[in-house]
């Protein structure tokens, strides 16, 4: 199926093309035509799948021209600053050539040029709770002529501790709205939250809740805690390491990881959410550029966030919560394309492993050979890895090692 075939009109084509879409992914068919046809929604799909673009086209389409003050008519609440910023600009890539205008609200920078947007006049706005609630409790917000209402990543928005929030910004909306719920997951409070929000809702869903990509090879690495600083480094100066994102539990646990990475003159940046919104944007720049090849992040970086050709997903931790792992290795093998995973695992976090293992529905295949080897008792005899997801792995080091042939030459 093409683009032209979701009732989209021809200038949006037209962005559509330039912008190197060429067919949509599943949530995009299953979720625009709903939307355009002014159906309450609620969207479940993997991260990565292009959630984004399955709202902001049809809202796009659907804002007509005003004159004169704008008021806010379409609010999109996201659970991080990052996602938040690159919601807007993904409602900016499809809104080019158009008269609407936006305004990314969040905390972590002033908020001077957030009101001056505001005062102005904006037609979207792209928002972290906590600084949404804040700017409205200061009356530099009025949400009553809302026309557009889109819940991102809820599941993670809950997680985080922000429901109050979302409530008391939600009494604010105004009843007749268009309202669309977007999730990875379906716990039990996102569903309650939807029957408070959304009328008659229109249910699409494009993969399986808590199912991995299968283009992503994945394994495991039984070593003792005190090695996985070694392992790291050992897999690390692997060439076919190009740009790898390693997560950590904690936030002082990536800084340390961080400054031994550089220490050991491999090029590495920390992010989590005690730094400063510059500089968690500067090492997001300087990973996406491929200046710096190793981002080390705690949960923060787990959802929504679109960095390309990401080579490896390394769980230096593994998450105590297994939805957290399938959202973590998908950072990697986006659009369709293949990816590796490897997770370390201690004995202290064997429980989790069988907890990630029940939920994905799969074994995960280990690494038997490895200078770091755990002296403590191995698991179950070793699972192989999928045979396609091995050649994935094969391909994709061959095609990164292509790439600096080429360069070199």
């Amino acid at each position: 199926m093409s683009f032209h075939k979701l009732e989209l009109n021809k200038a949006l084509l037209r962005v559509v093309k330039r912008a190197g879409y060429s067919e949509p992914t599943a949530i995009q068919k299953r979720a625009i035509p709903q939307i355009l046809r002014g159906c309450d929604l609620i969207g479940c799909a993997q991260t990565g799948s292009g959630k984004t673009a399955a709202f902001a086209l049809p809202i796009v389409q659907m804002l007509d021209p005003v004159a004169g003050r704008r008021p806010i008519r379409a609010l999109v609440l996201a659970p991080t600053r990052e996602l938040a910023a690159q919601i807007d600009e993904e409602f900016g890539k499809f809104s080019r050539g158009s008269s609407l205008r936006r305004v990314a609200i969040f905390g972590g920078v002033g908020q001077q040029p957030q009101v001056d947007a505001l005062q102005r006049g904006v037609d979207i706005v792209v928002a972290t709770p906590g600084r949404l609630q804040d700017l409205m409790n200061q009356g530099f917000v009025r949400l009553d002529q809302v026309e557009f209402f889109v819940l991102d990543e809820a599941d993670r928005m809950l997680d985080m501790g922000f429901i109050n929030d979302v409530k008391r910004i939600i009494e604010r909306l105004p009843e007749a709205r268009q309202t669309m719920l977007f999730s990875a997951t379906m716990p039990q409070a996102v569903q309650d939250l939807s029957k408070r929000i959304l009328k008659k809702p229109v249910k699409v869903a494009a993969n399986p809740q808590a199912t991995t990509v299968d283009t992503i090879a994945q394994s495991i690495y039984f070593v003792e805690s005190g090695d996985k600083r070694a392992l790291l480094k050992h897999i690390l100066r692997d060439p076919a390491s190009e740009r790898v994102l390693v997560f950590t539990r904690t936030k002082h646990r990536a800084n340390n990881l961080a400054k031994q990475l550089n220490r050991a003159r491999i090029p590495a940046e920390a992010i989590h959410g005690n730094k400063s919104q510059s500089a968690r944007t500067r090492a997001l720049a300087q990973f996406k550029s491929g200046r710096t090849a190793v981002l080390v992040a705690t949960d923060i970086a787990a959802r929504g966030l679109d960095i390309d050709s990401v080579t490896h997903v390394i769980n230096f931790d593994l998450p105590n919560i297994p939805e957290s792992y399938v959202h973590r290795i998908g950072r990697t093998a986006r659009a369709g394309a293949a990816g590796i995973a490897y997770s370390f695992c201690d004995v202290s976090e064997r429980k989790y492993l069988r907890d990630i293992e029940a939920l994905i529905r799969e074994r995960i295949a280990v690494v038997s050979e490895h200078p770091y080897m755990s002296a403590v008792a191995a698991p179950p005899e070793p699972v192989p890895a999928k045979k396609p997801a091995r050649e994935s792995h094969r391909r994709r080091a061959r095609h990164f090692r292509g790439r600096r042939q080429t360069r070199s030459a």
